[in-house]
């Protein structure tokens, strides 16, 4: 949520900001600064009417000694309907906070001014690239290698739950849990603590990061619980420090945590989707960071180093995009997304988005940080995927098959994975 006095003080840059994110319709702006401004009338009135209600009420007890009870009395009731008005005006003052408040929501953070200007992913532009990416020649597709081994049943998924929920076997399932260790050590090397998560959240925690009022169909419901499935890690480590204070000399905290993830994608077809491009649920090593926000685009780049590297070190050819402002989201200021090669299909995998937030998510959960001198005021939010399961097993498969069939077991990998091959 962005600061209502900033939305005040620059209100052309947040609806250019917000046009430049999409969004076709900047009015909601005015109808916040309208509804911001009658709240503020009411809060001067109402400070006011109590000063003057404070004052009067003082003059009762110097009328009441000197025998002046008819003027004391009327007093009384002047001061009795000052504080009704006030208990009215308060009231409505609540009543217009709420509505404002309600449409902050709704009105997307404003990007960075080093984003590109763009519509969709046409207009995203390459940051950095590493490594060769593969020709096809003999290579296959991952679903066609895994149904050939037996190590994915998207047929038994689909009967046990619906289609997009996997079963993972063998040399698969050992894949994920190595890949899941070595994320995760990775992380702890590079000074993140390992953190194990709730998988459902409640509204509250959805709200905070953004979810909602912005990503609702994409996330599945425990309607009788009043819970979320997480879509990701970052909702619930996010909202680990959700109305508290952190000391200056605490920060950066940066925390690694795997989970489960859960995400209502709309479904199509085509080879884009096939296989483990895109599930209902997977898996996903996330990294988040709290920082001070002088410091918060240093740490979003070395957060996108961080996943970088996790790439190079399964040697994995990879290129690294900077989001345009269209293909950005509604809650980031500044985003990459990584994406690895395919070679079986012939085309780019995202997976890793690594992402700046400022002070959006933090202000909407109250997250706070306290300098030396005690002032106290909103931190920045920082997370990134370090990194999603699926895709990079898919171009693990892919990249590191032989024509034999054989799928070698990446070097970084095989201490964890017990053996040479899948």
């Amino acid at each position: 949520m962005l600061d209502i006095q900033f939305i005040r003080n620059n209100t052309d840059l947040v609806k250019t900001s917000m046009a430049n994110k999409g969004e076709t319709d900047t009015s909601i702006v005015d109808q916040v600064l309208e509804i911001d401004s009658h709240w503020r009338q009411q809060v001067t009135e109402v400070e006011s009417l109590r000063q003057e209600s404070n004052s009067r009420s003082k003059e009762i007890g110097i009328m009441m000694a000197q025998g002046k009870k008819e003027e004391a009395q009327q007093i009384i009731k002047e001061t009795g309907e000052m504080k009704e008005k006030i208990k009215d005006i308060e009231e409505s003052s609540t009543d217009l906070k709420n509505k404002r408040d309600d449409l902050l929501l709704r009105i997307p953070n404003v990007a960075h001014e080093s984003v590109p200007v763009g519509r969709n992913e046409e207009d995203n532009k390459v940051h950095a690239t590493w490594g060769e990416p593969m020709k096809k020649t003999w290579h296959l597709p991952h679903w066609e290698i895994a149904e050939e081994h037996g190590w994915l049943d998207f047929k038994r998924g689909s009967k046990v739950a619906g289609a997009g929920f996997p079963f993972y076997l063998d040399g698969v399932a050992r894949l994920q849990r190595a890949l899941i260790s070595f994320f995760i050590d990775k992380a702890v090397e590079k000074n993140y603590k390992e953190i194990q998560a709730p998988f459902f959240v409640n509204e509250d925690s959805a709200r905070g990061t953004g979810q909602i009022p912005d990503k609702e169909d994409m996330m599945y419901v425990i309607p009788r619980d009043e819970f979320f499935a997480i879509p990701t890690a970052e909702v619930p480590v996010t909202n680990y420090f959700r109305d508290e204070i952190i000391q200056d000399n605490e920060l950066p905290i940066r925390l690694v945590c795997h989970t489960p993830c859960w995400r209502r994608e709309a479904g199509s077809y085509g080879k884009h989707v096939r296989g483990l491009n895109r599930l209902h649920q997977f898996d996903k090593v996330e990294l988040v960071k709290f920082v001070h926000p002088d410091h918060s685009y240093d740490e979003l780049e070395s957060l996108k180093r961080d996943a970088e590297e996790l790439l190079e070190a399964l040697k994995l050819p990879y290129r690294t995009l900077l989001m345009c402002t269209g293909d950005m989201g509604f809650t980031q200021t500044k985003k990459y997304d990584l994406e690895v090669w395919s070679p079986g299909q012939e085309q780019w995998l995202e997976v890793s988005s690594c992402s700046n937030f400022e002070s959006f998510q933090a202000r909407r959960m109250m997250i706070r940080h306290r300098d030396k001198e005690g002032n106290v005021s909103i931190l920045h939010t920082l997370n990134g995927s370090g990194l999603a399961l699926p895709r990079v097993v898919a171009a693990i498969l892919e990249t590191y098959q032989h024509e034999n069939g054989e799928v070698k077991v990446p070097e970084v990998l095989q201490s964890y994975f017990g053996r040479e091959y899948l």
